[in-house]
């Protein structure tokens, strides 16, 4: 995996449990970023947690990946499901009209995501986007409510 170059703030990745640890020196940064991954947070999250710039957390990351001491973890089960999608779209066709279906689909491919890979964690940030788009205060609010209520109950 390469860290040196594109985005990984969205990449999530979990300790390896080893029998044959070994010696390893582990300095604070990456001793605070082995400690923070848990499978589910996501780089940028951990970066805000261990308190360490970016730079800095993928530094750590590159070396603790290159010692085999974390792993990727799959992210197809970290998608949006198709519940959250259809419920998404009626929400905002409160608010829109019957244009929704498409302003999702193209909010979704703003963010460079089909709706059958968007990530789950990112939902919030979909949501946010998607309300720029509703003119009415009141039914901005209540749309983000609502989508906030959701993303709640599915665990986002």
């Amino acid at each position: 995996m390469d860290f040196t170059s594109g985005d990984i703030s969205a990449l999530v990745f979990k300790p390896v449990v080893k029998d044959d640890l070994g010696n390893f020196s582990l300095d604070g940064h990456m001793l605070g970023v082995l400690m923070a991954l848990d499978g589910k947070l996501t780089l940028g999250q951990v970066a805000q947690r261990a308190g360490l710039n970016m730079a800095n957390l993928r530094e750590a990351a590159s070396k603790l990946h290159k010692l085999r001491l974390i792993e990727s973890v799959d992210r197809a089960s970290n998608t949006i499901d198709q519940d959250f999608v259809h419920f998404l779209i009626a929400e905002l066709s409160l608010a829109l009209g019957p244009l929704a279906e498409v302003i999702v689909e193209d909010g979704v491919e703003d963010l460079g995501y089909t709706l059958q890979n968007f990530p789950a964690q990112r939902s919030a940030e979909l949501i946010n986007l998607l309300a720029q788009e509703i003119q009415r205060d009141q039914k901005k609010s209540e749309f983000k409510q609502n989508m906030v209520k959701k993303i709640q109950e599915k665990g986002y």
